[in-house]
Order: C-alpha cells, then structure tokens, then sequence
C-alpha cells in the first residue's frame, strides 16, 4: 500500500486504546473521502465495535452502545477492484449484499482475508473495497479481536462490554 509520508491519517481513540489507520486516497478515493466526511462530522464519536470475530475482523462505525443505528448519508460505489487487499491490519468498507451499499461503517481485517478480495468474487463484480491500513495500533485490534462476545437480538458477535470509538479524529497531514 503506497502509505507514504503524505497519506492522510486518522487516529481512533477507542476504550481499548489508539488505532492509527493511514488512508489510500489514490487507489480509494471515494471510499476516503467518505470515511473523512463521517469522521469529520463526528459521525464515529461514541460508536462502538459491534461485531467481533476474532480470526476475521473487527467492524465497527454503525451503532452506539444502545444498539442505535446512527442515520447515514447515501451509500457510495464499490472500489473493491481498486488492488488493495483484504489483508491483517487493512481497513475496508463493510455493505450489505448490494456490492454498491457502503455507507459508514467499516472493518478491521485481523487475519489475511483473501476471499473478500474483488478478484476472488463471483465474476469479480463483489469484494469489498480496502481504502486504508492500520499503521500504529495493531496491538490495540488484537486486544479487542479478543474480547468476549454474545448475541443480542438480531446482532451477532456482538462484544459483551462494549469497545467504544471515543473519538475519531482526522490528523494534520506532514
């Protein structure tokens, strides 16, 4: 990933501790842009990691919590063929069903996750798109891919003591 000095950075400061995740505008311009829009906005303060699976990811940017569902703005396209890959550590888009359903929330991947690729969906329409790549903070994923976790109504591999996004912050580029 081509995260060089001048790739934008956004810091996560969760009650688990700081994820810093530097962002790929150039392969993953719609998918950034988004992302900054909803962090910018305060969008992510006080959401929580909603869904953990342990050797899978980690998703989070949709619910407080409560289990409210903050509103969104309208979905973006999907860039999953954009050559970024589903691997430990990158950042993605989470969606529905619909390839082109992205709206605020996203995913940590904790392990290589190769079958979420682009190249290995089904006529290579799907995947789901990276757009950045946890830089400093990958300790802080491995302590919340390990939290304890339960059901609650329709939500699945929800964590038992929720880990909250405090604040997501857009940092000053160098």
């Amino acid at each position: 990933m081509a995260c060089g000095a001048q790739a934008q950075t956004v810091k996560l400061n969760t009650s688990e501790g700081d994820i810093r995740i530097a962002l790929d505008a150039q392969k993953a311009p719609k998918s950034v842009a988004n992302f900054l829009q909803y962090v910018k906005s305060g969008h992510y303060n006080g959401l929580i990691f909603h869904r953990v699976i342990e050797n899978f990811m980690i998703q989070g940017g949709g619910f407080t919590a409560d289990m409210k569902q903050r509103p969104t703005k309208p979905a973006i396209p999907l860039e999953a063929s954009n050559g970024l890959l589903n691997l430990r550590g990158s950042v993605a888009m989470a969606r529905t069903n619909d390839p082109n359903s992205a709206t605020a929330q996203f995913f940590v991947n904790t392990v290589d996750n190769a079958f979420l690729d682009a190249a290995n969906s089904p006529g290579g329409q799907g995947g789901y798109a990276v757009f950045g790549q946890v830089i400093e903070g990958m300790d802080v994923v491995d302590k919340i891919r390990l939290v304890q976790v339960g059901n609650n109504g329709p939500h699945q591999n929800l964590p038992i003591k929720p880990v909250i996004i405090n604040k997501a912050i857009v940092e000053p580029q160098k």
